[in-house]
C-alpha cells in the first residue's frame, strides 16, 4: 500500500509539472516576424541595340520609425495625371523624358523590343527612361479607363 501511495502521489504531479512548466512544449513555436513586401519598379530603357529593354529593380528601403521605411527622395519636375480610355494605343514611341509612371486605376501594357509585354496594373511603378531608339508600343487592356500619374524625373 505504501508504495502504492508514494506512485499516486508521483503521478498526481506529472498534470501539474505539465500545466506549470510543460505548456510550452505542447505551444506551436513563436512566429516569426513578416518580410515587408519590397517596394518594385520596371524599369524601361534603350539598350546598346538601340531597342527597349526592361528590367526590376528593387527600392531601397531604410527604416525611419518602427512602422515606416522610406527611400531616398527622388526629385521630380512636377506632376501630371492622366486618363485613357480603353481603345489607347499608341504605336512605336520613345519616353518624352525619364520618368515615373505610377497606374492608379485601370490596366494597360508596354511592348517592348524582343515582343515582352508589362502589365501596368493598380499600383505598378513603371520607371521610362527609354527617351531614344526604337522605344516601346503602349495599349489598354480591359474595358476601363486607365488612371495613373507621371512624374517628370530632374535631369541630373
Amino acid at each position: 500500500m505504501n508504495r502504492w501511495l508514494q506512485g499516486v502521489l508521483v503521478l498526481g504531479w506529472i498534470p501539474t509539472l505539465l500545466v506549470a512548466g510543460g505548456v510550452r512544449w505542447f505551444a506551436p513555436e513563436p512566429a516569426a516576424a513578416q518580410e515587408r513586401t519590397p517596394i518594385k519598379v520596371t524599369r524601361i530603357y534603350t539598350g546598346e541595340d538601340g531597342k527597349t529593354h526592361a528590367e526590376e529593380l528593387e527600392v531601397p528601403l531604410m527604416q525611419a520609425r518602427a512602422t515606416t521605411e522610406l527611400s531616398e527622395p527622388v526629385p521630380v519636375t512636377s506632376v501630371q495625371f492622366r486618363r485613357n480610355s480603353p481603345d489607347y494605343f499608341i504605336d512605336w514611341h520613345t519616353a518624352p523624358r525619364r520618368q515615373y509612371v505610377i497606374t492608379l486605376a485601370g490596366e494597360s501594357e508596354v511592348e517592348i523590343g524582343d515582343g515582352t509585354k508589362i502589365r501596368l496594373h493598380p499600383g505598378h511603378i513603371l520607371l521610362a527612361e527609354d527617351t531614344t531608339g526604337q522605344g516601346h508600343i503602349s495599349r489598354a487592356i480591359g474595358t476601363e479607363d486607365r488612371i495613373s500619374i507621371f512624374l517628370p524625373l530632374v535631369e541630373q
